[in-house]
């Protein structure tokens, strides 16, 4: 899974925060103005995004700035594409039982494993003009599974027994299991052996040695038709063709990335042409794209992309506050999320229930809705032991008030205004809550990773087709210090039951059996709610006429591992 930030609709705001926006707004144009090139080639693309990725090493954090970015410099072994079909990107063939690539075999211990016959594409070399090969896979196998290197999804690679190398384009992957997605290697981002082996003599120490964060610009580290070839921090990065690209040559012979973490500011530069074009993935929120459209749509074409998207709050569940479920509950039923819809998304981002998203195969419609209900609220909160006192606010016997911090990332105006909303239908309640933000790279890079928010994290969730949340959900996911913050099971949920049925689902070939254990999961998930979800997300396009070929995808796999079909129309 990956992290993603959200976007929102129009309403009324506070009389401070109009003033901030507009001098945000005056800021953003003034400094476009000073520096925005009059005319721009169209050899040259420059996107804006609402984030600067906190890392660029394809294996550590979960942040789609960062997905977006090497998307264009690199390729997966594979990847699902717009159709949501899995598809080869580094490979010749995507290894089955039906064409003999895949076999079942026993395991020492009688258990049944499966072996993938992998070849990578013979024309694939790096940046450097290393070949990409089988050493490639061997060492980025030893550096996910490590437990000391802090890779967000380990599992996909302790998964991997022992791996045989055929030849230097072939190997052979040895699975300790056969799962419905035995054959599913979208989550293995090879790392190029002969730059990184250095970086990882310490493996704890990996994930600031690493070369993409210490020598960025190394042209070995990329294998897609484009390289970085320029960064400045929290501002933008530049790519330029890559001379090791084997496929179809891209269009641009300049790639500028820009980071605008506040999104009037973002909608103001490509008014004033600092940037072209704004990414669907991490561009305007919802209001400002269905303005930009009523006032603009004649010079933007505006595509609304649904996805397999949610905004959420993860809740630390080691806030003894947050331990008793009767609490996490009247915090979703003190919530009026359809208020908040038609409020600030205009009535177009529906309340979400459950961590699977309505597109997907896996959801069930009959889950637990939550609706707004004050009066039933109030009765778990007095039955947990928060009361109101005179002043209106809950607090517990010994006096302790029921508050929280609820943390999110700074400068994206709709979150803001989702928070906004959501401290007064808590504090309603008698729930105080305190805003504090952060840059997307802080939160998302230190933060949440490392579990420091107090209470609760406010971000959205970007998954793959019918993706098993084994990194969110099972106990042994959750990071700590012991494991150098690996995992992405922020809340710190621990249930046994779930743990099973994340293993049970894997395992269950039967689509309509494995939808029952996908039924049940998302039941417990509705009941004990180590997560509150929001609503789901649509993505805003905003494409400037010229510009051709882009085609979002609606997951976690971004529209630019396709750049080189983009094109100057």
């Amino acid at each position: 899974m990956a992290i993603e930030p959200p976007r929102q609709a129009t309403t009324s705001r506070p009389a401070s925060l109009r003033r901030a926006l507009g001098r945000a707004v005056a800021v953003a144009f003034l400094i476009v103005a000073l520096a925005a090139p009059e005319a721009r080639a169209r050899d040259q693309l420059v996107i804006g995004i609402s984030q600067f990725p906190s890392t660029l090493n394809p294996l550590i954090d979960a942040m789609v700035a960062k997905s977006y970015v090497l998307a264009m410099a690199r390729r997966p072994v594979m990847a699902y594409d717009k159709d949501w079909k899995l598809v080869c990107l580094l490979c010749t063939e995507i290894p089955s039982f039906e064409n003999g690539r895949a076999k079942r075999e026993t395991l020492p211990d009688g258990r049944t494993g499966a072996s993938l016959r992998l070849t990578l594409d013979p024309r694939a070399n790096w940046g450097d003009g290393k070949p990409v090969g089988a050493a490639d896979v061997v060492f980025t196998w030893e550096v996910g599974r490590h437990a000391q290197t802090g890779v967000g999804d380990f599992e996909t690679f302790r998964r991997i027994l022992k791996i045989d190398v055929v030849d230097d384009k072939t190997v052979v992957l040895h699975l300790d299991r056969v799962t419905f997605k035995y054959n599913d290697l979208a989550g293995f981002e090879l790392l190029p052996a002969h730059l990184e082996r250095a970086a990882f003599q310490d493996p704890a120490q990996y994930k600031t040695k690493t070369l993409f964060d210490t020598d960025p610009t190394n042209p070995g580290l990329y294998a897609g038709p484009y390289r970085i070839a320029e960064i400045a921090r929290g501002s933008h990065i530049t790519l330029v063709p890559n001379a090791g690209w084997w496929g179809p040559p891209p269009a641009f012979k300049r790639v500028i990335v820009r980071a605008i973490e506040n999104t009037a500011a973002l909608e103001a530069n490509l008014l004033s042409g600092g940037v072209d074009y704004v990414a669907g993935e991490l561009g305007l929120t919802l209001d400002q794209a269905l303005a930009f459209e009523r006032r603009h749509g004649k010079k933007y074409r505006v595509q609304f992309k649904p996805g397999l998207i949610y905004e959420h709050i993860d809740l630390n569940l080691d806030n003894p506050a947050l331990t008793d479920k009767r609490v996490r509950q009247a915090l979703l039923l003190a919530l009026d999320r359809a208020a908040l819809n038609e409020r600030l998304f205009a009535g177009k981002q529906q309340a979400a229930h459950s961590f699977v998203n309505p597109l997907d195969m896996a959801y069930d419609p009959q889950v637990k809705i939550y609706p707004h209900d004050p009066a039933r609220a109030a009765q778990l909160l007095d039955e947990a032991g928060w009361r109101k006192g005179p002043d209106g606010m809950r607090r517990n016997a010994q006096g302790q008030a029921l508050q929280f911090d609820l943390m999110t990332t700074s400068g994206n105006r709709m979150r803001e205004l989702v928070q906004q909303v959501l401290q007064s239908q808590w504090r309603a309640a008698g729930i105080e809550v305190r805003l504090k933000n952060e840059p997307a790279r802080v939160f998302f890079g230190e933060t949440v990773r490392q579990r420091k928010f107090p209470a609760m994290a406010m971000f959205a969730w970007v998954s793959a087709p019918e993706n098993v949340p084994r990194t969110t959900l099972a106990s042994t996911h959750i990071p700590s210090a012991a494991n150098n913050f690996a995992g992405q099971n922020y809340t710190g949920f621990r249930n046994a039951e779930v743990d099973q049925l994340v293993d049970r689902i894997e395992l269950e070939l039967d689509r309509a059996a494995r939808q029952s254990l996908w039924k049940r999961l998302q039941a417990i998930y509705a009941e004990e709610l180590p997560a509150l979800p929001l609503y789901i997300r649509a993505d805003a396009f905003v494409v400037p006429p010229w510009l051709g070929g882009i085609q979002p995808t609606g997951h976690q796999y971004p529209s630019t591992l396709w750049i080189e079909n983009w094109r100057a129309e």
